[in-house]
């Protein structure tokens, strides 16, 4: 059956499987009958609130199952759930709530504003909610989702139940996802990756597990243990936090985990290899896509190793293109790259309230994109980097990841991220700019020398400069447009 939206793979679920675990996290555990009751709760607390169908609501994310239910109830009634990170600022709340008219702020937080109702407050009533009289069609916008803003201003973007749905079957696609599956996911739900691996799951049928990060590693372990994880949604950056603060131990989960999805940021070649070290009988997969076209192509880099760039194959709903400049496709390979485009059943409608920066990335049905890449004859796709990041060495194209991976080892470095800056002469150079580790002696030239027994003498930096701190977004990316104004 193909289902229009996710809250009516939610009722189907409840009623097929109505005792089986939904989602847990650290305080609650919700089984398909009492989440699908829940959502249809909040729905009816939207209703009596006042909200009717495509009625805005802002919802502060709270890292837990009641988050969850809060978005799929303004979803079922027909109303457009806003997402916002948990403890969002009054200002971001106050910017987005006032772009999108939205008629509730649903939060844990206690914002000045008028129209705010406590989370807690949506599920308080005490009789069954009654049946919908119907779904919510494919073509009805169910979300806003905005960006983190790692390329100027936060967008709004719009996203249909049927986005959400193609989304998510992207995901059960990419991964090979199983009914029973129990996926850990301690993403920021109010982000487009954890929130649509949580889609994911309840469409399949699985069971999530939430947690809020993964810094307190001894309750993430906690959960892994009390519910039996059996697959993992990670960034980069909790990757890395899982390994290093469990002391390399986090690869004990090998024999049970089925698969590993990575996704949010760029992961590098390093982690890659630790990650295939730790689970070699996993599946582990690298999701490329965005908040515009979600979950769009995946690599398994435990079963395709050697493919450096590589971000994978197509999912079920993606096609993808490679253009000229002028948005002409070309036929590709690695000596002859262009700009990717991708179409599909996942891909937004369109920016809120901005048709011409809509019509600037949008057409046609194709998501064009700034990613300078190519198409083998297998059909793996490769990626370079964004052309705005990749830098333009006389003619050579050098991917800035390819300078930090080496740059990470060298002495006194604690984290360091490579821009293009203009030259007079060969156009572009690569400039590396490095946070020196605590209490530690850099000496730039010592790095050079370093450098240079792995990086052709073509593509070594041409200028260092040690700053603070390596600007990022809350998932991780590093802001490289910050670095150039530097």
């Amino acid at each position: 059956m193909r289902y229009r939206s996710i809250v009516e793979a939610l009722a189907d679920h409840a009623q097929a499987a109505p005792d089986k675990l939904c989602v847990a996290d650290i305080a609650a555990e919700v089984c398909y009958r009492e989440a699908w009751e829940r959502v249809k709760i909040a729905s009816q607390k939207l209703r009596e609130k006042g909200i009717g169908p495509s009625d805005f609501v802002a919802v502060e994310c709270t890292q837990n199952a009641d988050f969850l239910f809060a978005c799929l109830g303004c979803q079922l009634l027909g109303a457009v759930s806003v997402p916002l990170e948990k403890g969002a600022s009054i200002e971001r709340v106050t910017e987005i709530a006032g772009e999108t008219e939205a008629k509730l702020v649903i939060s844990r937080t206690a914002y000045a504003l008028e129209h705010t109702m406590p989370i807690d407050e949506l599920f308080s009533a005490r009789a069954e909610a009654p049946e919908p009289e119907a779904f919510p069609d494919a073509e009805a916008v169910a979300e806003i989702l905005y960006t983190t803003g790692t390329t100027g201003k936060s967008k709004g973007i719009v996203l249909t139940n049927g986005n959400n749905m193609a989304v998510a079957e992207n995901i059960i696609d990419g991964t090979k996802m199983k009914p029973e599956s129990i996926e850990l996911i301690p993403l920021p739900l109010s982000h487009s990756h954890g929130l649509r691996s949580c889609y994911a799951d309840l469409l399949n049928g699985s069971t999530m597990v939430l947690a809020d990060g993964v810094m307190r590693v001894k309750q993430v372990f906690e959960l892994i243990e009390k519910y039996q994880v059996n697959a993992f949604d990670l960034s980069p950056s909790a990757a890395k936090i899982l390994i290093r603060l469990s002391n390399g131990s986090f690869g004990r989960y090998s024999g049970r985990t089925d698969f590993i999805q990575i996704g949010t940021a760029v992961l590098e070649e390093e982690l890659k290899q630790e990650l295939c070290r730790l689970f070699p009988d996993s599946r582990l997969y690298n999701f490329y896509g965005s908040t515009e076209a979600g979950r769009s192509c995946a690599l398994d880099f435990n079963r395709e190793k050697d493919r450096p760039g590589c971000i994978g194959r197509p999912t079920c709903h993606a096609r993808f293109i490679v253009t000229d400049e002028e948005r002409k496709v070309i036929r590709s390979d690695k000596d002859h790259m262009g700009l990717l485009a991708v179409a599909g059943e996942m891909n937004m409608q369109g920016y809120f309230k901005a048709q011409a920066l809509t019509d600037e990335i949008l057409r046609d049905g194709y998501i064009y994109t700034t990613d300078l890449s190519y198409i083998d004859e297998e059909g793996f796709v490769y990626v370079l980097g964004r052309a705005d990041d990749v830098i333009n060495y006389q003619g050579i194209k050098i991917a800035p990841e390819e300078i930090e991976m080496h740059a990470r080892h060298c002495k006194g470095v604690k984290e360091c991220a490579c821009v293009p800056v203009s030259d007079p002469i060969c156009g572009q150079v690569p400039k590396l700019f490095v946070v020196v580790q605590d209490g530690a002696r850099f000496d730039k030239a010592q790095a050079l020398s370093e450098l240079a027994e792995h990086i052709d003498a073509n593509k070594m930096p041409k200028k260092i400069e040690v700053i603070d701190e390596i600007p990022k977004t809350s998932n991780g990316k590093i802001l490289r447009r910050k670095l150039r104004e530097l």
